[in-house]
């Protein structure tokens, strides 16, 4: 296990960007590998292609300074909590042994965060697992952290808010980078929009923590600090 690699597991191409991607360009500036996921390729989608989303997510990983992104091929809007998705995504933390992971929070409203969330759980525990067909030596990761990429219009109870705020221009580069999603299938008044939810989000859990802009997460463990350095 790299003491210093996370994994995000993000059920589509943006979800991890616009949840987190202000942690990942924080981590990533303090010494950390960050593994994107993407677990599935997010199409069709109304004004998106394989090709153009391929593009969107090189400039989204390259805003925030991924190096390691991969695909589990999973199916856009079909998820589903069967064995050979589980074995995907074991086999990707088996392969990659990362620290931590962080997923989708559920509830939501969006079938694919739900199961995406369920299969990680599941995942987890599965890639401990010896005396199996499964490649890679076994691998458990210390914490499973979720990430709110929530469809449904609920308040967020989190455990914990990173301050974002030195990396948020990192956010919103990333973020612009899904052109296809965000402004090419949105009437005019709505292009665009996703930039002003994001950051009406991220200043309010910002507020609450004393700073401009804040990521929430939730973790179902006790998290413990090894000392009071980073506490706000």
């Amino acid at each position: 296990m790299s003491e210093k690699r996370i994994m995000v597991f993000a059920p589509h191409p943006d979800d991890g960007e616009l949840a987190m991607g202000g942690t990942i360009a924080k981590l990533i500036a303090e010494g950390w590998e960050v593994v994107l996921a993407d677990m599935s390729d997010g199409e069709p989608t109304p004004a998106g292609s394989l090709e153009i989303r391929a593009k969107e997510t090189a400039a989204a990983s390259a805003a925030l300074g991924i190096t390691r992104r991969v695909n589990l091929g999973l199916p856009n809007r079909y998820f589903s909590e069967d064995l050979e998705s589980r074995v995907k995504i074991a086999e990707a933390i088996r392969e990659y042994k990362p620290r931590w992971v962080f997923g989708p929070f559920r509830p939501d409203a969006h079938p694919d965060h739900i199961h995406a969330s369920r299969l990680l759980e599941d995942a987890c525990f599965h890639a401990k697992l010896t005396r199996t067909e499964m490649r890679f030596e076994p691998h458990h990761p210390e914490k499973l952290i979720y990430f709110y990429a929530t469809h449904l219009r609920v308040h967020a109870d989190p455990r914990f808010v990173v301050d974002v705020t030195p990396y948020w221009e990192q956010k919103i580069a990333a973020a612009e980078a899904y052109q296809s999603q965000f402004w090419d299938n949105n009437p005019p008044e709505r292009k665009g929009w996703i930039i002003d939810h994001i950051t009406d989000l991220a200043r309010y859990f910002g507020n609450r923590i004393g700073v401009t802009y804040g990521e929430p997460f939730y973790c179902h463990e006790l998290v413990g600090l090894s000392n009071l350095d980073g506490l706000l």
